[in-house]
């Protein structure tokens, strides 16, 4: 079984801003991506035993706000395989009855946080409430953490080294640092080292190898292959084009001195058992 922990339900275009939308067409070198998320277009590039967390994303700064029960429906259309995590924005009024609604009313399994794209630190002390709840009720937390396409947007919040100081005086919360915390690697990967229950994702990385290459070399060396989670970021990318990418990394090496990834970690982390790792096996 494969576990993507990091997909995207949400409607496009009605879920954001037009400066969102101009702006998000620098997300892809190249590339301009189509941001409709549709369930059918992710099976078809999924292996059929594919399970997949998905949320949506609450950020006023950046204009972008997708309405937790929309995630909820998306997931209970298909509920054999999605697993839905609810979203708040913590610089609004509300965030904390939204984060009670979509855990304990919509059935939502985690939460999702934008510090950057809403404009605040995750060790900032108004989020105790969120790492309390989250700690009471076993809800595992995945940020944002690493680069953006929107200018707004601070990347002063998304610094990797700020959970380190939230995951010191939560230590039960499962926290997820997504996409490997890129271009701050390092950072992502001596926190997850250093605490028991910090992981990070690598979605969205597989389109830039180099960089990629990289940065799993850091795992290798650091020695924390088994903190690092398999996740897409669809519609950025999908399943079979990640899990492609992340097998032919070790081409780089060829006719080099250059160390190779091993491929056994590499598969290992393709079909590692997250739902276990983040206690969300069991219904």
């Amino acid at each position: 079984m494969i576990v993507d922990v990091h997909s995207h339900a949400w409607r496009f275009p009605d879920d954001f801003s037009e400066s969102f939308m101009t702006q998000a067409k620098r997300a892809r070198a190249g590339t301009e991506v189509d941001l409709r998320v549709r369930y059918e277009d992710y099976r078809a590039t999924a292996p059929a035993d594919t399970k997949t967390i998905v949320f949506g994303g609450k950020a006023k700064l950046s204009g972008t706000w997708v309405d937790d029960r929309y995630v909820a429906d998306y997931v209970a259309a298909h509920s054999d395989t999605l697993i839905g995590f609810l979203c708040v924005d913590p610089t609004q009024d509300g965030w904390q009855r939204e984060m009670e609604f979509g855990h304990q009313e919509l059935g939502l399994r985690g939460i999702k946080l934008l510090p950057m794209y809403a404009g605040f630190r995750p060790d900032d002390s108004r989020l105790d409430p969120l790492w309390t709840y989250a700690t009471k009720h076993k809800l595992p937390v995945l940020l944002h953490t690493g680069t953006t396409f929107i200018a707004q947007a601070p990347l002063e919040c998304t610094l990797p080294r700020h959970l380190d100081p939230v995951a010191t005086r939560f230590p039960e919360v499962k926290i997820i640092m997504a996409h490997l915390g890129h271009p701050y690697e390092g950072e992502c990967i001596v926190t997850i080292r250093k605490h028991p229950n910090v992981y990070a994702d690598i979605s969205a990385l597989h389109y830039r190898p180099f960089q990629l290459y990289h940065s799993l070399m850091l795992v290798q060396e650091y020695g924390v292959w088994n903190k690092v989670l398999f996740g897409t970021d669809y519609p950025f990318t999908t399943v079979n084009a990640t899990i492609d990418g992340l097998r032919k990394l070790n081409d780089f090496t060829t006719g080099t001195g250059l160390p190779r990834l091993s491929e056994k970690s590499i598969e290992e982390m393709i079909y590692r058992d997250s739902l276990t790792i983040l206690g969300l096996n069991k219904k």
